[in-house]
């Protein structure tokens, strides 16, 4: 049995540059189940933009609002919802958005989690459309099979704060290292959220991959993480080691123009742009590894693509990259092995390379990727092998040849 909730602190001015936000909807997160949905629906929590209010909209149930909002409550009891993170692995911190919940937002919560085998899950009826809905019994008896009452607390009950109308966030940091795949939210008793951030880094069992199957060892949902960039005016670059394809061009890390552009353009004699300047971001990836293919994709972004691009790596110590971050990633030449050679880029496509790695053993912690001189990339995917699978591969004769190929996108 988990211990009961009892009052908590909340917890303010965090930095989560790092963290992803493993339960929304962009990731894959999905809600299955809600004790009521009266006013709003709970998936509105796992919403990946911003909470609005729109002032003169009203539903047939009442006003309308962005987040999850139930009825007042007149029967013993409180209501509460059970969420599947999209990205599973380690929580490091809440954010309990109360946004323009100022009349009626939940009072009180409390946060439970478990780490459940997808096999072995029961069979969740599909939601549908939940306005003006509360939970049937069969719901009910459909959930209760996870016994989620018995879940962990990583936040016990307590006080929310509403803050300003447009910006009450509520953050609580989480001190568990174990790996969680299903979130319960409980309000007491009742009322409204806006949004529900689960922020923390996705976990993959390394043990469990298959030797001869590549791996992506930059996916943000293995624990791939942006440690630095030079620029992310329209779009992070956390985005291109999202889950999935890319939805659009929001969903891609993209630049401001140059302003060190020349004011004539000219080609060199391989067709790539002569600029002094450009743009790049570096990635902490999941699991040393070698890394044998790099797809690069620019899907959506037809006239705001780079020219072109090269892929680099290195092994950094956790120490040696906080000395980076701090020096804003100004590293030795020497410490960056190529991997990608400077290459041109077309709009609109994936790009496939074979990576330069010549040895198994050139094992990297860390790849940066380099655009020129500026502009938008939806997707990068550095497949290959974790390093101590690749110990364990016999020596393969090294491919000297490098390739390229592309698949056009619609």
């Amino acid at each position: 049995m988990a211990d009961a909730p009892k009052e908590g602190r909340l917890t303010r001015f965090l930095d989560f540059t790092q963290l992803t936000d493993m339960a929304s909807e962009s990731v894959g997160g999905k809600i299955l189940f809600a004790t009521d949905d009266f006013f709003a629906p709970a998936e509105n929590l796992i919403k990946s933009d911003s909470p609005c209010f729109k002032e003169c909209e009203y539903t047939e149930f009442g006003k309308w609002m962005d987040g999850w909002e139930t009825r007042r409550k007149r029967i013993p009891g409180h209501d509460w919802c059970v969420l599947r993170l999209g990205i599973q692995g380690v929580i490091r911190a809440f954010d309990v958005d109360v946004s323009y919940f100022t009349g009626d937002y939940a009072p009180r919560m409390s946060i439970q989690a478990a780490n459940l085998e997808e096999e072995k899950l029961p069979e969740i009826p599909e939601r549908g459309i939940r306005t003006g809905a509360a939970a049937t019994p069969e719901e009910f008896e459909a959930i209760a099979e996870l016994k989620s009452d018995d879940w962990s607390y990583l936040v016990p009950m307590t006080e929310l704060k509403p803050g300003n109308p447009a910006s009450g966030h509520n953050y609580f940091l989480v001190n568990s290292q174990q790996r969680w795949t299903h979130i319960r939210l409980n309000i007491f008793p009742d009322g409204g959220i806006a949004r529900l951030r689960v922020l923390g880094t996705g976990q993959k069992d390394w043990t469990a991959t298959d030797p001869k199957e590549h791996a992506d060892l930059v996916a943000i949902a293995f624990g791939g993480v942006c440690v630095g960039f030079s620029s992310a005016k329209f779009g992070h670059p956390n985005n291109i080691i999202g889950v999935g394809g890319a939805k659009s061009m929001a969903d891609g890390w993209e630049t401001a123009r140059r302003l060190d552009r020349p004011p004539i353009l000219e080609n060199d004699d391989n067709g790539i742009l002569l600029v002094p300047g450009c743009e790049w971001a570096v990635f902490r990836l999941a699991h040393p590894g070698v890394i044998t293919r790099i797809e690069i994709d620019t899907k959506y972004f037809k006239g705001n693509a780079p020219d072109s691009c090269k892929v680099d790596g290195c092994v950094l110590t956790t120490q040696e990259e906080e000395d980076m971050i701090k020096q804003k990633w100004i590293l030795p030449a020497h410490k960056w092995k190529p991997l990608l050679p400077v290459t041109k880029l077309s709009p609109n496509q994936s790009h496939l390379f074979d990576s330069l790695t010549l040895e198994l053993q050139d094992v990297i912690t860390h790849a940066r990727l380099t655009i020129v001189p500026d502009g938008g990339v939806s997707r990068l995917r550095l497949r290959g092998f974790p390093s101590s699978i690749c110990l364990l591969r016999p020596r393969e004769k090294p491919m000297m040849k490098f390739s390229v190929g592309f698949k056009a996108n619609p």
